[in-house]
């Protein structure tokens, strides 16, 4: 992102993203990708100002429990607890502040809570799946959840895609948001999973997946993964529809 003065108003433009870091649009070994990207070269437009200073969302709406998903019902969620935690940085290493960071993610069984998903596991009537909440000064930020399943989604035979957990980060307007995902160490299903397999960069792979920490792990309560969200840079995090 850069900026400029003009006249007293502050003029914020957008850089294109490095297409060795973040994975392409049309990926074939991702079968839907081909119908979520436009198949004919772009015509770049200028933004206007009303797309660089908005629409923007309320701060105030951010309650302190949104970022636990385990307390949104009147029963706890089926499941291993977790706590997933980082920071937002800049390019440079700095905290980005004050920003909006939303998850979602399937349960347990690995079924999200959506009309559309058929996968044949149980709902968890008291785990919808969805979170937010604000970094701090830090830059820091903090969700409790539960671990997520792995589950079919048909793109070939027998494709199951990793537990993972999805990542929004709106920025100062809508124009900025940038979504990606988080993985779990270990998983099996790494190898065979085209999606998490369409950054070509090993290294920048390896950014997407968090780390256990003992440290954040809360004794006989629930463990601790820490996942720290890079913007820009040589670091920057993988996103998705760059």
């Amino acid at each position: 992102m850069s900026t400029d003065t003009k006249g007293g108003i502050r003029i914020t433009g957008y850089r294109r993203d490095d297409r060795d870091v973040h994975p392409p649009l049309d990926t074939p070994a991702y079968r839907s990708s081909v119908y979520r990207h436009p198949t004919r070269p772009l015509v770049l437009l200028p933004h206007s100002l009303t797309e660089t200073t908005g629409p923007v969302f309320g701060h105030n709406t951010v309650q302190p429990g949104d970022r636990d998903l385990t307390i949104q019902h009147d029963g706890e969620p089926l499941g291993e607890r977790i706590i997933v935690t980082g920071r937002l940085l800049d390019g440079d290493g700095r905290p980005v502040r004050n920003q909006l960071i939303e998850i979602w993610q399937a349960n347990a069984a690995g079924r999200y809570a959506h009309s559309v998903d058929q996968h044949p596991a149980p709902l968890d009537p008291n785990f919808s799946g969805a979170g937010r909440c604000l970094t701090d000064n830090e830059g820091r930020y903090e969700f409790i959840t539960i671990k997520p399943g792995a589950y079919p989604w048909g793109n070939h035979p027998n494709a199951w895609r990793p537990a993972h957990i999805h990542f929004s980060v709106f920025g100062p307007a809508f124009a900025t948001r940038l979504v990606t995902q988080m993985y779990f160490p270990g998983d099996p299903l790494f190898e065979y999973d085209p999606i998490f397999q369409s950054v070509r960069d090993p290294r920048a792979r390896e950014r997407l997946i968090s780390t256990f920490d003992l440290s954040l792990t809360r004794p006989e309560w629930a463990l601790g993964y820490r996942f720290d969200i890079v913007l820009r840079g040589r670091d920057a995090t993988p996103m998705e529809g760059q």
